[in-house]
């Protein structure tokens, strides 16, 4: 979701926590948007290994992980 705008970039639901959704939804924003300059994520399993993907690590896009438990720093996500 980008903060400015309230859009949704890109997006996958899943019922398991494996990390092949939160990576296709990586790929889906940055194909559709470009590359950008800070990705916000949790410090769940599924989004550690998520942004260390190549394609993120070949780009410039840095990470931003919020603090564990800290539900109101994505407010407008949850």
């Amino acid at each position: 979701m980008d903060w400015h705008t309230r859009k949704v970039l890109g997006g996958r639901i899943s019922n398991t926590l494996v990390a092949d959704f939160c990576a296709a939804a990586l790929n889906e924003a940055i194909q559709k948007f470009g590359f950008f300059k800070i990705m916000n994520t949790d410090q769940g399993s599924q989004f550690m290994s998520c942004v260390r993907t190549d394609r993120q690590r070949r780009s410039a896009v840095r990470t931003s992980m919020d603090g564990k438990g800290r539900f109101l720093d994505k407010i407008f996500v949850e």
